[in-house]
């Protein structure tokens, strides 16, 4: 069976919470910088800020791990979450959206995170038919821009990015901490999940690398969607990754490749090691998308 980051990484939410046995799930926290940590658990990676103004959490993973969540950060601090900001609407990093929102929590996410999670949909990238989500876990601020958070001594900005995972995400850095929360735009397991039916792009992956390595320095962290707490080197690396198997592919497609044909050339086997997750996922999206434009 899959790993639980493999399988969080294709944005399975509804599979992967099926298929996963919580009560085992250990959530651990780990500092990035003096009250700001990282919770690793089930799902995506949750940033806690801690300080005088309050608390709060930059994604929430699945309902059935609120409790150990909340159990993770009562080790950091006494003080309730104020705020929950959602880098994009995927259920493992929204499912405890609602048990936050009951207890209190104001929800912040873009526009079009609460646009998705309120309508029913069918997302034929996931083949699901998700409902719409309960008033509780909905976004209650939502932005098209930007917004920014003053809290615990830190400037927090949190700006739309160019649709590349879906078409709401954001990326959310600390400025005086000097570091970024970049959800799933950067995956750091694997090549990244292009969710097509919610309007993701490869080209924003890209996008979104260049933008945040620009306004970075080495001395950066860097918390991606999925996997290690990092830096902008290793995600100057995925974007170059990104790029060369987009480009592999492109030339296959104006060569008049069909899909069968391109996976067979295994054009992104030199990234298995460094990133082993996702591969034929991501060459069948680009390749879907590159000749959706024909």
């Amino acid at each position: 069976m899959r790993s639980i980051a493999a399988l969080a990484l294709f944005g399975l939410s509804s599979t992967l919470a099926a298929q996963t046995n919580f009560d085992t799930v250990q959530v651990r926290a780990v500092q990035v910088t003096p009250g700001l940590h990282v919770l690793f658990g089930a799902g995506g990676n949750i940033a806690v800020s801690t300080g005088s103004d309050g608390t709060f959490i930059i994604d929430d993973q699945f309902a059935p791990l609120t409790p150990k969540i909340v159990a993770a950060i009562r080790t950091l601090t006494p003080t309730p979450v104020k705020y929950v900001i959602n880098t994009h609407w995927h259920g493992d990093h929204t499912g405890g959206n609602e048990n936050f929102g009951n207890a209190g929590a104001i929800i912040v996410a873009h526009d079009n995170v609460r646009k998705r999670m309120s309508t029913e949909d069918f997302n034929a990238t996931l083949n699901q038919r998700r409902p719409a989500a309960p008033r509780a876990a909905l976004p209650v601020v939502t932005f098209s821009e930007s917004v920014t958070l003053h809290m615990n001594g830190d400037s927090v900005s949190v700006t739309h990015v160019d649709p590349a995972h879906t078409d709401g995400d954001a990326i959310i850095y600390f400025m005086k901490a000097n570091v970024v929360h970049m959800g799933d735009v950067f995956n750091d397991t694997g090549l990244p999940f292009i969710d097509r039916a919610s309007g993701g792009v490869v080209n924003g992956f890209i996008a979104a690398a260049d933008r945040v390595y620009a306004m970075t320095t080495p001395a950066t962290r860097i918390i991606p969607g999925h996997g290690q707490i990092t830096d902008r080197a290793r995600l100057k690396a995925w974007r170059d990754a990104i790029a060369t198997v987009r480009d592999r592919v492109q030339r296959e497609v104006r060569a008049g490749k069909t899909i069968e044909q391109v996976l067979a050339m295994k054009l992104s086997a030199e990234y298995t090691t460094d990133w082993p997750g996702g591969h034929e996922r991501f060459v069948r999206a680009v390749f879907d998308e590159l000749t959706a434009k024909r």
